[in-house]
């Protein structure tokens, strides 16, 4: 592995690379979040193949943070990821992005219409706030009751206590990491999550949407990308199948694949049979 930094416009940019020398395509990897950062395991095994890029977005992991929160944007990610290819010299990538970085993919796609993009991977793809806020509210309300309750109340009196993180990883567990006990690496990198870039992003809590991705909304736009994409979810995903089965009818060359007992960090739960499906794509 080498790291390195990119000078952003807004400054620095960490960035990893694996397998630098092999001759495939390379793989550029766009992290969730907002306010996440960058997760090597399983990904980088694709570097037997092709170069396998990751880095961490402004105010995420190793990157600087924003001097002002008001530098955190769509607009501002999206030229980022635009300035990230342009500084790693990639003439020809692939894009994969998980949740959050689907989205910031899918705009890049639509607004920078970047010509060195050869195709799409979207993992547990987040393309739309609205789809995405029904989808989750399915999943609430399948929780029993009295957590229920514990999520109306925090999410009326804006009050997020001790019982309400109880019921978050309660949900985590049945849709973000099925296969308990959470790895440590997992662990660490939900602890350093940037929570003021996620707050202004998305929210005070997962489950409650005020921030600037309020009127997040690519789906009537899907259609504009024509690259091959794969379109990856969990069995038991914070999103609906159906929402990906959506997604993908609405792209002339999408591709869908569902991996099975497993969630939104389907990729670390079910390794072999992701790099299987991605392998399959990428050949």
């Amino acid at each position: 592995m080498k790291e390195g930094y990119i000078e952003g416009a807004k400054g620095r940019l960490w960035y990893s690379v694996y397998g630098e020398d092999r001759k495939g395509t390379p793989l550029l990897v766009v992290h969730g979040g907002p306010g996440f950062l960058s997760m090597p395991q399983v990904l980088s095994d694709l570097a037997d193949e092709r170069p396998v890029y990751f880095y961490d977005q402004l105010g995420c992991g190793k990157s600087d943070k924003a001097k002002d929160m008001d530098d955190y944007s769509v607009e501002y990610y999206t030229k980022e990821l635009d300035d990230v290819i342009e500084g790693l010299e990639l003439s020809e990538v692939i894009l994969f992005g998980h949740s959050w970085g689907a989205g910031l993919v899918c705009s890049h796609m639509l607004e920078n219409k970047p010509e060195g993009v050869k195709a799409l991977i979207l993992s547990s793809p987040y393309l739309s706030t609205p789809i995405w806020e029904e989808d989750m509210k399915k999943l609430v309300s399948k929780l029993p009751e009295p957590m229920v309750e514990i999520i109306r109340k925090a999410e009326s009196d804006h009050e997020y206590g001790e019982d309400y993180f109880g019921v978050m990883m309660e949900f985590y567990k049945r849709h973000m990491y099925t296969h308990t006990p959470f790895p440590g690496y997992l662990m660490e990198a939900i602890g350093a999550i940037n929570q003021e870039l996620y707050g202004v992003m998305w929210g005070p809590s997962d489950l409650e949407l005020t921030g600037k991705l309020r009127s997040f909304d690519l789906s009537p736009r899907l259609g504009e990308i024509t690259v091959p994409v794969l379109l990856i979810c969990g069995d038991r995903d914070e999103m609906d199948v159906r929402t990906l089965r959506d997604f993908q009818m609405a792209m002339s060359k999408g591709q869908m694949a569902v991996i099975p007992d497993a969630g939104h960090m389907n990729h670390l739960e079910k390794p072999d049979i992701f790099k299987a499906v991605v392998r399959d794509f990428l050949d």
